[in-house]
């Protein structure tokens, strides 16, 4: 890790500890104000200078702290802003995701393919996610918009933000998890102490180390210059490590683990909905299937240490 990446996860980290819990309307000005829109944005632009690394490790941390406000949209919309040649606006940016945007309502503007859309020309019709924050469809547009000459695949951009926020919340349901099997006692011992419990953690600790390592991979790809393989692979294993994963975290937990008071469930109903975004299952599963049918019989161990010598 890099001296500015230590030093930007350690002020993210506490940052975002202060924020857990709150509303977007509180969260958002903080965030705002300690500049993390900016993070991909070059420094002879007036940016950070950070890389998709820096950005895998801060999304990370507000997937743990169950950040409320579309921060990794808004970062990498400036930076497909940025490369377009297009000043990007203040406020959040929201990213379209088929005809919904995370925090719509909240957005002074969305970045749609080849066109960024005002925010108070968008005809919201509100929803949530089944975490209960925003996720509003957009029915329509009256007004202005600015074109956005861009090759960015923002759909893959915006799997890449689920993957990191993903990475994150369930490694904060596991450590809620670990932390009750070893304080709850059953029959005398410990809950952590049953093998079946033991078992049960151990399949849902190599589903989130695959989460960790497929995003990293991810974000080094997409400093090599090209994420497309990547980021099929990780988003689709995202989807799948949730599957079984929340389950688990749920059923170590018994009762209490489906209470609206505990903490689990801020991360456990995210999860679910971000399964969905910027590409189902099927979605990356067919992306992916397609990718390396072409590839080959031989083709795809050459293709993956090809792309895998662009990091090293």
């Amino acid at each position: 890790m890099s001296d500015n990446r230590q030093l930007l996860t350690e002020m993210a980290e506490g940052l975002f500890a202060e924020l857990a819990g709150a509303e977007f309307a509180a969260a958002w000005p903080r965030l705002a104000e300690a500049g993390f829109a900016a993070l991909l944005v070059p420094e002879d632009k007036g940016g950070f200078g950070g890389d998709w690394g820096d950005l895998y490790a801060v999304l990370r941390l507000a997937g743990r702290h169950a950040l409320a406000a579309p921060l990794g949209e808004t970062i990498v919309a400036h930076k497909v802003l940025v490369d377009a040649g297009v000043a990007a606006p203040e406020g959040a940016i929201g990213l379209l995701d088929g005809d919904r945007v995370a925090y719509g309502r909240h957005c002074s503007a969305v970045l749609a393919p080849g066109k960024l859309l005002a925010g108070e020309i968008c005809d919201w019709h509100e929803g949530t996610s089944p975490d209960g924050r925003p996720r509003d469809r957009l029915g329509g547009i009256e007004g202005f918009e600015v074109a956005v000459q861009s090759n960015a695949d923002l759909r893959a951009n915006g799997a890449f933000v689920r993957i990191a926020q993903a990475a994150g919340a369930l490694e904060a349901g596991f450590g809620l998890a670990i932390e009750h099997v070893n304080t709850r006692v059953q029959f005398g011992k410990p809950l952590g102490k049953f093998q079946a419990v033991q078992q049960a953690l151990a399949a849902a600790s190599s589903e989130i180390a695959a989460v960790l390592a497929a995003g990293q991979a991810a974000a080094q790809a997409f400093d090599a210059g090209d994420a497309s393989l990547e980021i099929a692979a990780a988003k689709w294993r995202m989807n799948r490590a949730i599957d079984v994963a929340v389950p688990i975290l749920h059923r170590v937990h018994g009762a209490i683990g489906f209470t609206m008071e505990y903490p689990l469930n801020r991360h456990t109903r995210a999860l679910m909905g971000w399964r969905s975004e910027f590409g189902n299952d099927a979605y990356w599963a067919r992306r992916l299937g397609e990718r390396v049918a072409k590839l080959g019989g031989k083709g795809l161990w050459r293709e993956v240490t090809a792309r895998g010598d662009r990091r090293s």
